[in-house]
């Protein structure tokens, strides 16, 4: 036994992930590592995302229409603010294209 965790820190972790990518794993290791209830957490999240992106709700709004406690919707909100404005674009335009491509399949 080593004494510490192999995995100590984010990059880490998003290396592995893009390894798996690379082999076309990704969905199944995510699916190995995270619970459903993860899982559930980290849709809600995209969905905060997307929502405050497009800015047609209100904090209160999107806690309705996505059935999450306002205070998540602030942690969310807060995340965003720590981020450039061309990285909020980016992942607008992420998440649009990702909508986009799963209605035409």
């Amino acid at each position: 036994m080593s004494g510490s965790a192999k995995y100590s820190d984010w990059s880490q972790v998003m290396t592995l992930i893009a390894n798996a990518a690379e082999q076309d794993k990704h969905q199944s290791l995510l699916t190995m590592l995270m619970t459903p209830d993860e899982r559930e957490a980290l849709i809600a999240r995209v969905n905060i995302c997307h929502e405050l992106l497009q800015g047609e709700l209100s904090q209160r709004q999107i806690s309705q229409l996505l059935g999450v406690g306002v205070a998540t919707i602030t942690r969310g909100s807060n995340e965003l603010k720590s981020h450039t404005q061309d990285e909020k674009e980016w992942l607008m335009a992420l998440l649009q294209k990702s909508a986009q491509d799963e209605e035409k399949e």
